[in-house]
């Protein structure tokens, strides 16, 4: 049977050991120690990164799937895709042949034609 009392007490020795590794000391009742002017680091997600990294991969997408069809086939489809409604012509919209698609398509064109 396990003493309540040593429960208790392993429990104030992790509690102190974790204040310890924080950086905290021992204080008094009643006075303002380290612990007081201490704050929890705030857990910050990136979102930079992966948004960049998104709009990277599309772009690279796009590129791709313009070097392989042809800018006259691509176009084709998505004006297509401009033409029909709802989710269709946001997705045309979305791929829509921007300066940057295009030169992504040419680097890509330029990447295979080396390796071919």
């Amino acid at each position: 049977m396990a003493d309540p009392n040593l429960v208790d007490f392993y429990g104030r020795i992790a509690r102190i050991e974790t204040a310890r590794s924080k950086g905290m000391g021992f204080e008094a009742a009643g006075t303002l120690g380290r612990s007081y002017y201490y704050r929890a680091a705030k857990k910050r997600r990136p979102v930079i990164a992966p948004v960049l990294f998104l709009a990277l991969s599309l772009i690279v997408l796009k590129g791709a799937v313009l070097n392989a069809v042809g800018s006259d086939i691509y176009d084709g489809r998505v004006a297509g895709l401009m033409a029909s409604e709802g989710f269709d012509r946001f997705g045309g919209w979305m791929m829509q042949s921007d300066p940057v698609t295009v030169f992504a398509a040419g680097k890509i064109g330029e990447v295979v034609a080396r390796f071919d």
